[in-house]
């Protein structure tokens, strides 16, 4: 697992902000194996049955508690830890939860960015910083190509909109206080724009897959809406192994790799919601779906489809999407039917997940 970034993690400090969510706590439990001294700074849990729980993750980690829309805890920590990398996670990430809460969505999702990029300014220990958005920032236009790093940002509802206000500010920020040539305080700064990814860890309402597991594990029908709505899946570690090759760059080439990346999953994952939910209940060997009419779902604004155009990345990474749908499937399976998850099952699927990419 360490050779694939040639020990360069080993003892640098990396400040994780979410990392008690879904991707924050996958992205931590690596770079932990990857020899690094995780800094995690988030709110508590979701649920007890999160990933960051079941693998206890506090334990192996430095686990701070904290809201990221408080700018002088912010600061203090990293004053404190003096970390060489931000991974910058931390949200707001439920697009109808958005619409019930916009205020406290805009607050987190562009108030804390301004935080952690505030106090990345500010403080010299630190070298490279990655803003994680969202293939929502752009302003959809149902395209049937992949969006480019330089195609407009927009966003529909309240969550897609602040994460491309986000996605700006990162910018605004590198133009205007990042751009120094002095290799000695030079900072570099870049957005990381992923796509519709799933795996296991993840319990959040309103989310396909954690909707789909809890209804299974209870005996229940499978309510989904929008059936035929396409949507690109990409396993979890894809775009995080991207952020990881993205921040080595970083480090060793400045510049030249900061800016906006696309780390979307390949147009051979679009499948349409009935289509998945079908590949896991074949899997498992048990579930009923259920289609919710349209009074019945009560939905919002949703995207029909949405692709990102990952030619940036394959061309100055050499990253791009490399498992497949089954795969992923059988991984995120695995993971929910697994009686016993802990770090070590995780670290197992990180090995698992390396061994199918290095084929």
């Amino acid at each position: 697992m360490i050779k694939l970034f040639r020990n360069f993690y080993e003892d640098k400090n990396v400040l994780i902000t979410g990392h008690t969510g879904f991707i924050g706590s996958w992205l931590s439990i690596w770079l932990n194996e990857l020899g690094a001294n995780v800094i995690g700074y988030a709110l508590h849990p979701y649920t007890k049955e999160d990933n960051f729980v079941s693998a206890k993750l506090q334990e192996k980690i430095v686990n701070i508690y904290g809201d990221i829309r408080n700018f002088d805890k912010v600061k203090l920590i990293v004053k404190k830890y003096k970390p060489d990398i931000i991974l910058h996670l931390a949200a707001q990430p439920i697009v109808r939860k958005s619409y019930e809460i916009p205020k406290e969505t805009y607050d987190i999702n562009v108030g804390g960015t301004i935080n952690i990029l505030e106090a990345f300014r500010r403080n010299n220990s630190v070298k490279v910083l990655i803003n994680v958005t969202t293939d929502k920032v752009y302003e959809n236009r149902e395209w049937i190509w992949g969006y480019r790093e330089k195609d407009r940002l927009g966003g529909y509802d309240p969550y897609s909109s602040s994460k491309a206000c986000s996605d700006l500010i990162t910018s605004a920020y590198e133009s205007s206080y990042f751009n120094s040539r002095n290799d000695e305080t030079r900072k570099i700064v870049s957005t990381v724009r992923i796509g519709n990814v799933i795996g296991g860890g993840d319990w959040q309402e309103d989310r396909l897959i954690p909707d789909c597991m809890r209804a299974i594990k209870n005996n229940k029908e499978i309510f989904i809406r929008n059936p035929q709505s396409i949507r690109p899946w990409q396993f979890v570690l894809e775009p995080m192994r991207g952020c990881l090759m993205l921040t080595k760059k970083m480090w060793a080439e400045n510049e030249k790799f900061s800016g906006a990346w696309n780390f979307g999953p390949d147009i051979r994952s679009s499948y349409c919601v009935k289509d998945i939910v079908n590949k896991i209940i074949k899997y498992i060997g048990r579930g009923t779906i259920k289609i919710l009419e349209s009074q019945e779902s009560n939905v919002f604004h949703e995207t029909i489809s949405l692709m990102l155009d990952n030619s940036k990345a394959y061309k100055f990474l050499d990253w791009k999407p490399e498992i497949n749908i089954n795969d992923t499937v059988k991984l995120l399976c695995d993971w929910y039917m697994e009686e016993n998850v802990d770090y070590d099952f995780d670290v197992q699927q990180i090995e698992s997940y390396i061994k199918l990419i290095t084929l």
